[in-house]
């Protein structure tokens, strides 16, 4: 089958999705309206598209004139920003998709689906807003952009069952992909009789670094060592890295913490097996695949209650989940998981165990094939 990705950048977390479509015998395609600093394209190289000349003009003039104070403004354009139609229109058709899945309730997947539309090709949405959700709005703005993209959806956040939440018929559950790295009889834990602390996340003030190391300075009665890694490439990141790097300078942590950033997704290994636990400390996450990746190298994870992919850690079986935005609660998870290094060996082994059972490239497969015969039926319905 041919599978047609049109999403604003090719993310790490479709790394094992890819290889699981190239290994099965599938031909991929996959549009990305712009690329970052670290991708990677060992299964498949994305097409970058681009936005339209018109649009380029107006994101220059809103993130750097109108919200140039504004380190949000930078992702106006996921939203908003809308590609140049006809080399859109020509990738699509030379590719001709069996099936398409569009990123977001975005003006670009709008664009993408009226020419899937056009042709008859499948079309899937694919976003990180919760399975368990409320009902959807239903004034006239909602209703344009709920008719001008897929009615099928999946996504990888379960979110919570609660008063006024419920899954719709036409929303699914399809898992984040990562592939089991390293089991626990395969690496080594506690280097140096250190416990190695992991937090991977970009420098930016809601990922929580400062948080973080105002925790770890409160148990430094244990023999333990902190690496921070993230990317710093705009200068709003850059100058939250840099107050970073002078608290942990200020209170004389030097030896205890590393902060990297950049780190290229190939040395990224190693960095997992020198380490013991993970941790991510951030806040307003929709969704993210780092605990996962964590737990494919058998590390047990520390991870906020309100993190949109918190379904992935159980709590107290394969790590901690501590009250968002708590520096309070964050410590005491970390006492509690410092304090007893054969639990946190066999958290780790527990995560490796879900990580194998739940979020493998067939779960992925076999519920979009699901997706895909729905919409056959329903369209031999309708002749």
């Amino acid at each position: 089958m041919r599978f047609l990705y049109v999403a604003p950048r090719y993310h790490t977390n479709q790394t094992d999705i890819m290889k699981g479509l190239i290994e099965h015998g599938h031909e991929v395609c996959f549009i990305s309206h712009y690329s970052a600093i670290i991708e990677d394209y060992s299964y498949v190289t994305p097409v970058i598209l681009g936005y339209s000349g018109l649009y380029n003009m107006i994101d220059y003039l809103y993130a750097n004139v109108i919200r140039r104070k504004d380190p949000e403004a930078v992702v106006y354009k996921i939203q908003h920003g809308f590609p140049p139609i006809r080399k859109l229109k020509k990738l699509i058709t030379d590719f001709a998709p069996d099936v398409v899945i569009l990123r977001e309730r975005s003006v670009y997947s709008m664009a993408a689906y009226l020419i899937c539309q056009r042709r008859g090709y499948p079309c899937i949405l694919y976003n990180q807003n919760p399975l368990w959700s409320e009902p959807d709005k239903t004034d006239f703005a909602h209703r344009i952009v709920n008719n001008l993209t897929p009615k099928l959806r999946m996504t990888p956040v379960m979110g919570r069952k609660k008063a006024g939440t419920s899954i719709k018929e036409n929303d699914y559950f399809v898992p984040f992909v990562v592939e089991p790295r390293k089991a626990p009889e395969e690496r080594t834990y506690f280097a140096d009789d250190t416990i190695h602390i992991l937090c991977i996340g970009k420098y930016e003030i809601r990922k929580h670094h400062l948080m973080l190391l105002q925790a770890v300075e409160g148990l430094l009665h244990y023999r333990l060592h902190l690496t921070l890694i993230g990317e710093a490439t705009n200068h709003f990141q850059k100058e939250y890295c840099e107050q970073v790097r002078q608290f942990v300078a200020g209170h004389h942590m030097q030896d205890l913490v590393t902060v990297k950033t950049n780190v290229p997704r190939s040395e990224m290994e190693a960095e997992y097996l020198a380490s013991d636990i993970y941790v991510i400390p951030s806040t307003r996450e929709m969704a993210s695949v780092s605990q996962l990746e964590a737990m494919s190298y058998s590390l047990p994870v520390i991870c906020s209650d309100l993190n949109g992919t918190a379904c992935y850690v159980e709590d107290s079986v394969t790590g901690y989940l501590f009250r968002d935005c708590d520096e309070e609660d964050l410590a005491e998870k970390l006492d509690k998981m410092l304090s007893d290094r054969e639990r946190m060996k066999a958290m780790g082994a527990a995560g490796y165990r879900a990580l194998a059972e739940k979020y493998n490239f067939g779960h992925y497969y076999d519920t979009v094939m699901e997706i895909l015969d729905r919409i056959e039926n329903t369209k031999e319905k309708s002749r």
